[in-house]
């Protein structure tokens, strides 16, 4: 909830820097405020995964893709993320957020995105998302048909694939009760 009027600046502030491409990079300069840390003064380590999603936001408005998946619905949610850190950043302190897609597969769109400041990387993040309707999942043919066809060379790295294997969740509407492993 915090994060909700800060988006909605974004969103407006978003529409009037310089458009991109979807599949380029973007960079969002940002400051840490006092919403953003946790009781040791510096970012919390939640706040990173949210905090990226407004890179993720502004790559879409600047892109044009933001307003062609609202006109149809579309909403994008977060199917899986994993994050690393490197360096914490501090109150007050500048960085960027930099933001790309590195990558498409059958359910999941993959974004890299980095924290960087001063030149070096604090954390990185990738995440697999989704973009979904009120009757399911946006099948690939009518996202390129929105974002325009991937670069010939952007492939999704195989780790990933592995990674998306590994740590995804029975679909909604599987069965997934909650058990917890007796020899845990």
């Amino acid at each position: 909830m915090h994060l909700l009027l800060r988006t909605f600046i974004l969103l407006f502030a978003s529409s009037r820097r310089p458009p991109l491409r979807v599949w380029d990079s973007a960079s969002l300069p940002l400051r840490v405020l006092p919403t953003d840390i946790d009781i040791a003064m510096h970012v919390n380590n939640g706040m990173y995964l949210s905090l990226m999603d407004l890179g993720r936001f502004d790559l879409m408005v600047r892109s044009g893709v933001w307003k062609r998946m609202r006109r149809r619905g579309w909403s994008p949610v977060v199917a899986a993320e994993t994050i690393s850190f490197r360096k914490s950043l501090q109150l007050w302190q500048q960085y960027t957020i930099e933001t790309r897609i590195i990558g498409l597969d059958a359910k999941a769109i993959y974004f890299e995105q980095r924290m960087v400041a001063d030149g070096e990387i604090y954390a990185r993040a990738y995440i697999a998302t989704r973009l979904v309707t009120k009757a399911g999942p946006v099948g690939l043919e009518d996202i390129f048909r929105e974002f325009g066809a991937p670069p010939a060379d952007l492939v999704l790295p195989a780790w990933l694939h592995e990674w998306r294997a590994s740590s995804a969740l029975p679909g909604s509407r599987t069965p997934a009760p909650h058990l917890w492993d007796a020899g845990a």
